[in-house]
């Protein structure tokens, strides 16, 4: 079975800013100017979020390619709440993450709502992200 290497490089500048080079292309992270941050970027959350986002879409167009559907567009969004008392260090009762989160997708395609529906669960169950979101992937921290 074919393997895919993903490695990403990032480094935390002054106050929140972390740039990150993936591919030769330059992503910034940092926090509103309300946190201390300069807000040049979107936050890690967000990110998060984008990513999940762009794999929906992603996997969307490569399963409508496989299958001969003509997909106009999709508009993702994604939403969660999480207590931001835990990443600050602060006694929470429940998780320092996301409670839940919520993927809403409008199917821009010349099919019926029962269709979309079987649509939109095929390819989040054929999106890496959604996939490592919803089951526990080993995570490793160490010093380099």
């Amino acid at each position: 079975m074919p393997k895919k290497t993903v490695v990403i490089e990032s480094k935390l500048n002054e106050k929140f800013v972390i740039e990150s080079d993936v591919r030769g292309h330059k992503v910034v992270i940092d926090q509103p100017a309300n946190a201390g941050g300069t807000d040049t970027g979107p936050t890690p959350l967000e990110l998060m979020f984008v990513s999940l986002a762009g794999c929906i879409g992603t996997i969307g167009r490569i399963v409508a390619m496989q299958k001969r559907i003509t997909l106009r567009g999709m508009d993702v969004k994604v939403e969660g709440e999480l207590d931001t008392d835990g990443l600050l260090g602060k006694p929470i009762d429940g998780r320092v993450g996301f409670e839940g989160i919520t993927i809403s997708v409008d199917v821009d395609a010349d099919l019926t709502d029962a269709e979309k529906e079987a649509f939109i669960h095929e390819v989040d169950a054929r999106c890496p992200v959604s996939e490592n979101m919803l089951n526990a992937t080993p995570i490793t921290v160490k010093l380099a």
